[in-house]
């Protein structure tokens, strides 16, 4: 099993490129950056976690400048968004930023998306709601498309565009990861049907632990006529606990992933190297 770490990149945290050099010395996996584009004043949907909104969510920097920062950084560590939020984005632009930072990673990016749960910041994007599920599903399969074809063409019911030719290609084939954000049952089946890994977090507020789930998805995998070798599995939200490792190991979990706090790397580096011992028990 991997161990991954995440970290909101801000002015006032460790730079990208010293996080990233950091986790491949102590032999993590991969390094994931999430997005948020603003934080509207006026709001109306609540913080997933409780209480108020984390400082860190206003001061995020851009996930494909700083995970670009890391790569050339870094020779092994796997990059990646956690999450893009796809619904904010032009399909065609976010093609041609993830096969450039593959390129550029020599094949080391993973992407991480997910359909977002701030509702005004959403709202900003020009995208409705109640609709971004399906919009997101449509924008991915056109990014397929243009990642995969040479001359792509998409038609759906908000995304559709006639054939185009797009390069850089990515390196990985036929493309990167989509590693597919969400609780289940639904961030699941989004997964399961145009995803390559899905990418839940430990705790829900319908579920205290998503590990007794595994089995559950598994089965919708299987039941969908897809391999569960093919859909792998990513849980954010780990702990510093190796009896907990251990068991995320045996149920079979691809990689857990570490949130770190935005500071600097006299906060940070302590930390990783004692979870650089942890690793080495769960490899």
């Amino acid at each position: 099993m991997h161990i991954g770490a995440a970290m909101f990149f801000t002015d006032y945290s460790m730079t990208p490129a010293e996080l990233a050099v950091a986790l491949e010395e102590r032999g993590f996996d991969s390094l994931w950056a999430p997005e948020h584009s603003h934080i509207p004043l006026v709001r109306t949907a609540s913080y997933p976690g409780g209480g108020d909104l984390p400082k860190q969510y206003y001061d995020v920097m851009d996930p494909f400048v700083t995970l670009t920062a890391a790569a050339c950084a870094t020779r092994r560590l796997k990059l990646g968004t956690g999450i893009c939020l796809v619904v904010q984005r032009d399909p065609i632009q976010t093609a041609k930023l993830v096969a450039s930072i593959d390129q550029i990673s020599g094949g080391r990016f993973l992407f991480g998306v997910g359909n977002g749960w701030n509702e005004d910041e959403i709202a900003n994007h020009g995208t409705a709601f109640a609709t971004r599920h399906k919009l997101a599903r449509e924008r991915i399969e056109a990014m397929q498309a243009i990642w995969t074809r040479t001359e792509p063409e998409y038609h759906g019911e908000f995304v559709d565009f006639g054939p185009m030719r797009s390069w850089p290609k990515p390196v990985q084939v036929p493309h990167p990861p989509v590693i597919v954000g969400g609780a289940y049952p639904w961030g699941a089946k989004r997964a399961i049907r145009y995803g390559n890994g899905w990418m839940p977090h430990r705790v829900r507020k319908h579920y205290a632990d998503v590990g007794p789930l595994v089995p559950e998805f598994r089965k919708l995998v299987t039941e969908s006529g897809r391999r569960v070798e093919d859909l792998p599995i990513t849980i954010w939200g780990v702990k510093e606990d190796r009896d907990a490792l251990l068991g995320d190991r045996d149920l079979g979990v691809e990689r857990v992933i570490l949130s770190l706090e935005s500071a600097r790397r006299d906060v940070i580096l302590p930390q990783l190297d004692r979870w650089a011992a942890l690793i080495q028990a769960v490899a």
